[in-house]
This record gives structure tokens, sequence and C-alpha cells, in this order.
């Protein structure tokens, strides 16, 4: 062994790099017994609270009765705002009927060129009204990053009431961590100029909810 290697191999073990499965179990104990600090009072309607914390934000909502009506909702959104019929999608929405509706759309992450994008999220976030999307294979962060018009479907069923939930529902359902977690309130938003509020200007000036599922 060279020197390089012994200093590497006492650094591990003062840091406890060579009982990694201790480690885990014993940061997995500390979250588990740590107790929450105040929590809002909700309600039994978390879509309702959401809709109205999201809308607050410069989110535009609309209610659907399900995932298969993505398509034809986006149309009449994008037909609306004259926002054309192309569209960068998350791969994990591309066996939707996209054509039917009249619209051209390719599932890839999103570039420079693209205007509109368009994903699912991981879930939502009643109390602050914010999205969570986590990076991945199916679900490129720069769909929901780069477009100027970010086009999320929000299921219903996939409300949380609190932060501290959200990360619960992550561990639960993924055990580690992806590489990005992106928590999205609304359009982007600047008031460096003379305090005054401009959207768009680190991400996208637009952001429209389509809530699947609500009554």
């Amino acid at each position: 062994m060279n020197s390089r290697d012994a200093i590497l191999q006492r650094v591990r073990a003062g840091v406890g790099r060579s009982d990694a499965a201790g480690r885990r179990a014993a940061a997995e104990a500390w979250i588990a017994g740590r107790a929450r600090g105040p929590q809002p009072l909700l309600g039994v309607d978390l879509a309702g609270r959401f809709v109205d914390k999201a809308t607050s934000l410069s989110s535009s909502v609309e209610r659907l009765a399900g995932r298969a009506e993505l398509p034809a909702a986006v149309a009449r959104f994008l037909a609306a705002g004259q926002l054309g019929t192309a569209a960068v999608i998350a791969p994990e929405l591309a066996d939707l009927a996209w054509a039917a509706s009249g619209l051209t759309v390719a599932a890839r992450p999103a570039v420079d060129r693209d205007t509109v994008g368009i994903t699912g999220c991981f879930c939502a976030i009643a109390e602050t009204g914010t999205l969570l999307l986590l990076s991945g294979p199916q679900t490129p962060a720069s769909v929901s990053l780069l477009p100027e018009t970010h086009i999320a479907l929000v299921d219903a069923g996939r409300i949380v009431g609190t932060m501290e939930e959200a990360f619960a529902l992550v561990r639960a359902e993924h055990g580690s961590l992806p590489r990005a977690l992106t928590f999205i309130s609304g359009p982007s938003r600047t008031g460096d100029i003379e305090q005054t509020i401009v959207l768009g200007a680190h991400g996208p000036r637009r952001v429209h909810l389509l809530l699947a599922g609500a009554a």
C-alpha cells in the first residue's frame, strides 16, 4: 500500500465509510424518530387547498376526470393562448393519444428551441401549491425547466398535505433519492429590478396544471 492509499484508508475509517449500512440505518432511525414541528390545519379537501395555493402563485388549473383527457386539455390550452401545436413531453406520457388531439410531441429531454414542455409529477403539496418532480430516464428534469410554457399532469390521488409528507413518500417508494428533485411553485419569477415581479426570468413564464381525478 502506498502513502496515498494509506491516507485515504484512514480518512474512510474516520468518516465511517467502511460501515455504509450502519450509517444509513442510523440516519433512517434519526429521521423516523425526529418530532415534527407545528403543522398547518389543512382540512380534508387537499385538492381544493392545492388549487387555491397554486392559483395564488400564478399557475392556472383545470380539472380533468382522468389521465386520458390530458392531450385534449393541452390542445385547448395551447389553442386559447395561440401557443402552437408542438411540445416536448416526458417519456412517461408517450402512451397517450397526442396525435388524435392535433398535437405534435417529442418524448425526450428538452432543448433550447422547445417552447412547451409537458410532464407529470411525483406528487403535489397542498400546503404550498407545489409540484415535486423526480428526475430519471422517463422524467427528464429539463422538460419542466427549459420551455417557456410548462404544463403538468397532477394526479389528485397524489396530493399530500405537507413537504414532510412528500419527502416521506419519496423514501417509502424509492428508498434512495434520484439525481435531482425539482420543486415547482408557479412560474419562475424575480423581483430584483426595482422590486417589480417579472415572470419567466429563469424558467417557464407560465405554468398550467391539469388536475386529474379530482371531484
